[in-house]
């Protein structure tokens, strides 16, 4: 009796055991998740499944379609940057200048285009390639990218860069990413216009578009008519605004940027969440904004001055989030990504929300790499 017994229970255990979550992509403890193998896989996959051969460009459906759309396509070469700055592997390196390459000539053989938010992305991501590698015709196309996007600001309201060459509104999405843009110029090359630049961006922004009671960030002030819409609050604009206050601090050394910031953050862990998880925002542009929240929410988790306690929290935050996705809301072990991170998207899924999943799961390898992670 005692042996059916032992048996019995030996069965309920391997039961058990089989209903969790896959062994990580290493085959190590099943219960965790390896970061930087959880990347590896996110990030080859995203090549393998939207990299177009011909165009060398991504596509923006993981099944058979081959359309282009142009701001996504700095986002993954974000990605293949930060993978390729994880390991040095020269498979995300090989694909750089065939993005320059292929971006360049299905946007018309330029990088400048009609919105300037647009351009930013392409501008910032170029930037860091440049970085990872030296490569001048990356840091000459960014410096050029950034004379296009001056042409956009002007004193209307006060200032504040145009969403787009049409000149009817002034957002947070051409301002947030343009003064971050600048901030990492002026980082590199010292160029002091840059960092003015930056300063009047971030101080235009902050009057306009940002609520510095609870931390929210408004879309966007309308140009004929002077009203600020302050009903959609995104999680994009809150990371940009995130990122900028972050570069300027890092520049002038003031606690009073990095408190930006948490304000902005704390908004953002707070409201912008269904049950702490990062709410969806649809897909196609929506798919894109988790992502770049995410993508400087970790730079703001790495600076050293942050509360200790805000710290903590924000490792919480970002941690729930990554491995309810990688638990819940991936489907393996094609290892695609949806917009709700609590729901698998099947066999297929698009571009951008690929690109928030896989900047969430760089991020988590990054902060592991550092043991930031508890």
């Amino acid at each position: 009796m005692k042996r059916i017994v032992y048996f019995a229970l030996i069965g309920l255990l391997f039961a058990a055991c089989s209903e969790k979550d896959e062994p990580t992509p290493n085959g190590e403890d099943p219960y965790q998740v390896s970061w930087a193998a959880a990347a590896d896989s996110s990030s080859k996959s995203l090549v393998n499944n939207f990299w177009n051969t011909s165009g060398n460009y991504f596509n923006n459906k993981s099944a058979q379609d081959l359309s282009f759309g142009y701001w996504p396509q700095a986002h993954g070469l974000d990605v293949l940057v930060d993978a390729y700055n994880r390991t040095g592997d020269s498979f995300y390196k090989n694909y750089f200048d065939r993005w320059y390459e292929g971006v360049r000539q299905k946007n018309g053989n330029t990088f400048d285009n009609h919105f300037y938010d647009d351009m930013e992305w392409i501008g910032l991501a170029m930037l860091r390639t440049y970085d990872a590698t030296q490569d001048t015709k990356f840091k000459e196309a960014a410096l050029q990218i950034w004379e296009y996007i001056k042409t956009g600001w002007s004193e209307e309201t006060g200032g504040g860069i145009y969403w787009n060459k049409e000149r009817k509104s002034k957002n947070a999405c051409s301002n947030g990413p343009a003064c971050i843009f600048a901030a990492r110029l002026y980082q590199r090359f010292k160029n002091e216009e840059d960092k003015e630049w930056a300063l009047k961006i971030y101080n235009w922004e902050k009057s306009v578009l940002f609520n510095a009671n609870n931390g929210a960030v408004f879309d966007n002030i309308e140009i004929a008519t002077g009203n600020t819409n302050r009903d959609w609050i995104f999680t994009y604009n809150q990371g940009t605004f995130i990122g900028s206050a972050v570069e300027l601090y890092k520049i002038f050394n003031e606690k009073a940027y990095l408190n930006d910031a948490v304000l902005a953050a704390d908004h953002t862990t707070g409201s912008l969440v269904d049950n702490s998880i990062l709410k969806s925002e649809g897909t196609g542009d929506g798919g894109l904004f988790k992502g770049i929240f995410i993508r400087y929410f970790t730079e703001l988790i790495q600076q050293d001055r942050l509360d200790a306690t805000a710290k903590r929290r924000y490792i919480q935050f970002i941690k729930h989030n990554a491995e309810t996705l990688w638990k819940e809301g991936t489907t393996k072990p094609t290892v695609l990504f949806g917009p709700n991170w609590r729901q698998k998207p099947g066999s297929t899924t698009g571009l951008s929300e690929q690109l928030s999943g896989s900047m969430l799961v760089e991020a988590m390898a990054l902060l592991e790499s550092k043991e930031l992670l508890p």
